[in-house]
């Protein structure tokens, strides 16, 4: 059983069970998932309202291909940051940059590293001298290209 202990709610197999459903197929319906547990579905429903309030669940969302979108081009950034504490204030202004999918605070050699989505490689220059190196803070970075995609999953409960 997982516990969150600053609300002291447990999950159990019923809660893991419902969320590894909904991890395959995010609109699969609450009551087709109640009577493949054998449950009601107000018990779905309770059930994750609950998961919902814990923070398990943050919400869900619709996953496109972006390059069938048009965007071809996938890069990891390595930012380094002038200072440490500039960490917020860069955060702030790497959000309104709707190329960055992903942000993470790092240990190792980068303050900082990101994923950006980009139609092509004019786009990523863009994103990258005109965007990115403008973010006050930002010392220098170093990008990676992704030539392919091979795995991409939810953690496995």
């Amino acid at each position: 059983m997982l516990k969150k202990e600053s609300q002291n709610l447990e999950i159990d197999n019923l809660d893991i069970d419902i969320l590894k459903q909904l991890m395959q197929d995010a609109t699969k319906p609450y009551t087709e998932i109640a009577k493949d547990l054998i449950v009601s579905g107000g018990t779905i429903h309770v059930r994750m309202k609950k998961l919902q309030e814990m923070g398990i669940i943050k919400g869900s969302h619709l996953m496109i291909d972006p390059q069938k979108a048009g965007y071809d081009i996938c890069a990891f950034l390595g930012i380094y940051l002038e200072k440490g504490i500039q960490y917020k204030d860069a955060v702030a202004q790497l959000s309104k940059i709707k190329e960055v999918v992903e942000l993470h605070y790092t240990t190792g050699a980068y303050s900082m590293f990101a994923k950006i989505i980009c139609r092509d490689t004019n786009h990523l220059r863009h994103v990258l001298n005109e965007e990115i190196q403008a973010v006050e803070g930002i010392q220098r970075t170093e990008t990676l290209i992704s030539l392919e995609e091979s795995i991409r999953r939810q953690i496995e409960l």
